[in-house]
């Protein structure tokens, strides 16, 4: 493990098992077979708990991010975490760290997202990742677990995490789909599906709000989450508890690339926690969070005055104790 460490102890910290140097460029018209010229590139360090960090970071938490790393572009990742002042810990690894790209097509607004599998990791360096979590997050107070698990993990790894976080007394967030989601137990605070991945796993269509509530209630009852949030893209997000259920009204902002909007949203909700707020309030900071990232370019991090500014639009959430069920 290799580690950009604070002088005190980190309050969140966020776990990627499967990073990314994410491209974004842009072009007139995505063509098939025909040589597309595209414009200037962008790249950013990327993956579910990278993304989390460095927008908790924008926001003044103190944050800290674990990831394994490997070839030039895991060099990449790190080099731009560190321009941006984000604490990290990074596992090296001998598979290369996987790139990402998005183009976005002016003549339509479009944009198509191409993903890469990852890196295979092998089971001693599983086991450094769980290692450089457990030294970070010693005495932190939350630790967020979010994006795909890279081939060769093993798909309880995530209930793996939630087992460490029980034992060090920190509350779990997990933002997981696949495997990482259906092999989920027990110990998650925060489980932040969204509605496509929340599908995945019942294997059900979850038309309606109702349906969407009653397969969240089931991971409450059967003890893998205390409290699950449902994000649905551009629309209300819908919120889950052992007490009831919660709609809260999506903010409309102008148009705008939505890549990593479901981080910003998970980050929100960690920084409000981290701050002893209720988590009704840390979700209205999450959707704040996410609707900003659609104000920014390519995956860059939400600026902390929009989320703000947005923050102050937020409504309160809509009561739907009788959709208990």
């Amino acid at each position: 493990m290799i580690a950009d460490s604070p002088s005190t102890t980190t309050r969140i910290v966020t776990l990627t098992m499967n990073p990314a140097l994410d491209i974004t460029t842009r072009t007139e018209q995505v063509r098939h077979t025909d040589k597309i010229r595209c414009g200037p590139a962008r790249h950013d360090p990327g993956g579910g708990g990278i993304n989390v960090a460095r927008v908790a970071a924008a926001l003044g938490a103190s944050v800290s991010a674990v990831f394994p790393t490997g070839g030039l572009t895991g060099a990449r990742i790190v080099e731009l975490l560190r321009r941006e002042k984000v604490d990290q810990r990074h596992v090296p690894i001998a598979d290369i760290t996987r790139e990402s790209l998005t183009v976005d097509e002016s003549s339509t607004g479009r944009q198509y997202r191409f993903v890469l599998p990852g890196p295979t990791l092998t089971a001693s360096e599983q086991t450094a990742c769980l290692e450089a979590l457990e030294s970070a997050a010693a005495g932190a107070e939350l630790v967020v677990a979010s994006g795909s698990l890279p081939p060769g993990v093993t798909p309880d790894f995530y209930q793996r995490v939630s087992d460490l976080c029980r034992a060090h007394g920190a509350l779990y967030v997990l933002d997981a789909s696949g495997g990482g989601l259906t092999h989920l137990r027990s110990g998650v605070h925060l489980l932040k599906p969204s509605l496509r991945e929340l599908r995945e796993c019942t294997g059900q269509a979850l038309e309606t709000d109702d349906e969407q509530l009653a397969a969240a209630h089931e991971l409450i009852d059967r003890g893998c989450a205390a409290n699950v949030l449902i994000s649905r893209g551009g629309d209300d997000a819908l919120l889950a508890s052992a007490l009831g259920s919660q709609r809260f009204p999506a903010l409309r902002c102008a148009p705008g690339s939505g890549v990593g909007a479901g981080d910003a949203l998970v980050a929100g909700v960690t920084v409000g926690l981290s701050r002893a707020w209720p988590l009704p309030d840390s979700v209205r900071l999450g959707m704040a969070a996410g609707a900003a990232m659609l104000l920014t370019p390519g995956t860059a991090a939400c600026r902390p005055n929009d989320v703000w500014r947005l923050f102050d639009r937020t409504s309160a959430p809509v009561e739907l104790a009788a959709n208990r069920r």
